[in-house]
């Protein structure tokens, strides 16, 4: 792809969410989300491979019919309230409906379906834009919406979401599968703790696409997309392969990393609004989606290379690579618990 339609359509897709971020008219945000989705098709579709096709339209149709369902939802408040503020959602059979789809946009459970399948489709670069980028501007709309959603609702597809990423993680091989069950699993512990704390979801957003982006980097770094190819990563590129299962540990959640911080502050929140079942059920989800994860430390550093593994060698050639942004996100993923204290003061 040339390098200025490269330059187009990313200033689109930035253009689409930083729309959807400063509007307070339903008719502006829906705009947005649509230049969003229409920017990153050809992104999706430039391999030209019949899998990234058919990813490719998948995507485009679950969006498609969300934003027409968003459409929809407004202009019926609109139509019964008067009101196109998007914080003046007050219908309840507008704001439910508008929250379903959102969630079918984010990809939370029951309306998950489409998620692994098309990051499936999609290079690990594509699909690092869509795990991380895309989730922006939905975030923003449920952020905004929150104080009218239903409680119900939002538990409900909080805990549906961390038990079906939970699950479906655990009998995947494909990286990029996992790594769809996992993001499924994070968004159901942001939307669990929006009622109670707007910001707290905000924090644990941030810490997501922080942590995301550099399990997706470092992947592409060792050309990684199946299990048994991550036994082969360690005698190609023993640093980046350690600085890699300590970030899926903190995508796991385990002290002393950064991705305990989230989930750590959300059991206690859920816990003070006297919650402990739900708080319960979550920290046994966490179970589920770490034995996926260990699973693939397991595979990059204690499995001897070549092992049982009956995948090639990937041809190396030395070259200079620019590895400052996966520093910088490594970093961020693995020492930022120590700003706990610091970030409680700013929720």
């Amino acid at each position: 792809m040339a390098l200025y339609v490269l330059s187009i359509l990313m200033f689109s897709m930035g253009l689409g969410t930083m729309l959807t971020f400063a509007s307070s008219h339903w008719f502006m945000a829906w705009m947005g989300l649509e230049i969003n989705t229409l920017a990153i098709i050809p992104l999706m579709a430039k391999s030209h491979h019949p899998r990234a096709t058919e990813a490719t339209t998948k995507y485009f149709i679950i969006q498609a019919v969300a934003a027409a369902l968003i459409l929809f939802a407004s202009a019926t408040n609109a139509w019964i309230t008067g009101e196109w503020d998007i914080k003046q959602l007050t219908h309840p059979l507008a704001t439910n409906t508008v929250m379903l789809a959102l969630a079918l946009k984010l990809g939370l459970a029951p309306l998950h379906l489409w998620m692994p399948e098309v990051l499936q489709g999609m290079t690990l670069t594509t699909g690092l834009v869509i795990a991380t980028w895309q989730k922006l501007a939905p975030m923003a709309l449920v952020y905004q919406i929150a104080p009218t959603v239903s409680p119900t609702l939002l538990l409900a597809l909080g805990v549906t979401s961390a038990l079906v990423g939970g699950w479906g993680g655990i009998d995947q091989t494909q990286l990029r599968k996992l790594l769809a069950y996992s993001s499924i699993t994070h968004m159901g512990w942001m939307i669990i703790v929006l009622k109670f704390m707007p910001n707290l979801m905000l924090l644990n957003l941030a810490v997501y696409v922080l942590m995301t982006s550099t399990v997706f980097m470092a992947l592409k770094e060792i050309s990684a997309t199946k299990i048994n190819t991550l036994a082969l990563a360690w005698p190609k590129a023993p640093t980046i392969t350690a600085l890699l299962m300590l970030s899926i540990l903190s995508l796991a959640g385990l002290p002393p990393l950064t991705g305990f911080m989230p989930k750590w502050l959300i059991l206690q929140e859920l816990t003070k609004q006297e919650l402990p079942l739900i708080a319960t059920l979550m920290a046994m989800t966490a179970l589920l989606s770490l034995f996926f994860y260990t699973r693939m430390c397991y595979t990059m550093t204690l499995t001897i290379s070549p092992g049982t593994n009956n995948s090639y060698t990937t041809w190396r050639l030395y070259k200079v690579r620019k590895y400052l942004p996966l520093a910088i996100t490594t970093t961020g993923t693995l020492m930022l618990l120590p700003l706990t204290p610091t970030m409680t003061t700013m929720l």
